[in-house]
């Protein structure tokens, strides 16, 4: 399903939305997609981060890989900003190349190449709901609904139009290093962070690097106020950029806690051994869910198609969960020994079309603020 020549140019989520209640397009299987397969010679995918390819391929021909007429025509190119290294899975190994950056970076980089007249990309997904929004009216996504997602995906997961739907959620949640803080000690709250004993031990992340982050400030300045970032600022916050930033700081021991940063790293890093603890804070934690969607001009439609099949497969789902962290939609999937559930934790609730409208507000606001 790829190209055997990928561009090397620069390339410039939990409720939808509560009028997001219907859908509009027929679910297509992949068979349908197979009958029509033609010459696609490469898909390239926009995402913030691989969670594809985690295990051998068991999704029959729902995997681009595992398709008789696709599947041998060159290599995927999956653009993404965490590299796991498990893209070289068995049924995907060398069909997969990674390129990263943050959910925020690749949303101006596509809109630049689609300014410029540049159709690169097959497929994207991001941890801002908002883009979803905004391409859609826009015009730039294709109406495609995957029978695995018609199945299984709750209707509030899917775009009315069928244009993105739900294909992973995460929480930012806070963290702690237990070789540095005692449970009992831990904060337990964004107010607890408040707490002088945090002066100048606390990690975040930048809501104008990190969809997760720009979604969790926009539920938290929603839920508890903009003052409680004004007063977090003063703890002498170390500020870096990316979601995936935090936990490595608390892992080196930089700092001894993080106020957001997304759950999946940290359940990764404290199941290889780290001294790293999840808290979900109790006026509740920011959901964050990655839509996906086919572009209209994707150059290789057929092929986006299949992956889209291959994305929303059960199997998919389940090891997105078990092997990187993440959360699914889906009612069948099961989380690891250990892990709460989400009907366990209390959680903010996102909204796409809101962040669409104050996106840009909250980034300046927010730079104002931290001065950063």
């Amino acid at each position: 399903m790829c190209a055997k020549n990928a561009s090397k140019a620069d390339r410039p989520e939990v409720k939808l939305s509560e009028r997001m209640d219907a859908t509009n397009a027929q679910p297509t299987s992949t068979q349908n997609v197979l009958d029509g397969v033609g010459g696609a010679r490469h898909c390239l995918v926009y995402a913030p981060s691989l969670v594809c390819g985690y295990r051998s391929c068991h999704c029959d021909r729902a995997c681009p890989d595992c398709s008789s007429r696709e599947g041998r025509k060159g290599r995927l190119v999956y653009v993404s900003r965490l590299a796991s290294g498990r893209e070289s899975s068995k049924g995907l190994r060398d069909q997969i190349r990674v390129e990263r950056n943050g959910s925020e970076r690749l949303f101006q980089r596509i809109e630049q190449e689609l300014a410029s007249g540049i159709h690169a990309g097959d497929l994207v997904n991001t941890s801002d709901g908002a883009h979803f929004v905004i391409w859609k009216r826009t015009g730039r996504l294709e109406q495609y609904l995957p029978i695995e997602a018609a199945q299984f995906l709750p209707k509030d997961q899917i775009d009315p139009d069928s244009t993105f739907m739900s294909w992973r959620a995460s929480l930012s949640v806070i963290a702690y290093n237990s070789n540095l803080v005692k449970s009992e000690e831990a904060p337990r709250s964004f107010a607890d962070l408040l707490h002088p004993r945090w002066l100048g031990k606390i990690v975040k992340g930048h809501p104008g690097y990190s969809g997760t982050i720009l979604t969790a400030t926009f539920q938290i300045t929603r839920e508890i106020g903009w003052d409680y970032l004004e007063r977090l600022a003063k703890q002498r916050v170390l500020q870096v950029q990316s979601s995936t930033d935090p936990p490595k700081k608390l892992v080196l021991g930089e700092r001894a806690v993080m106020a957001d940063g997304n759950e999946y790293n940290v359940f990764q890093m404290k199941e290889s051994g780290q001294p790293l603890d999840v808290v979900y804070a109790t006026e509740g934690t920011p959901l964050i869910t990655g839509p996906s969607a086919i572009f209209k001009t994707a150059p290789n439609p057929n092929a986006a198609r299949l992956f889209q099949h291959y994305l929303f497969a059960p199997e998919t789902q389940q090891a997105i969960c078990d092997l990187g962290g993440l959360r699914s939609f889906y009612p069948m999937v099961k989380e690891k020994s250990g892990r709460r559930s989400l009907r366990e934790i209390r959680l903010m609730n996102d909204d796409p079309v809101a962040i669409a409208e104050q996106s840009e507000n909250i980034k300046a606001r927010y730079i104002q603020i931290f001065r950063v």
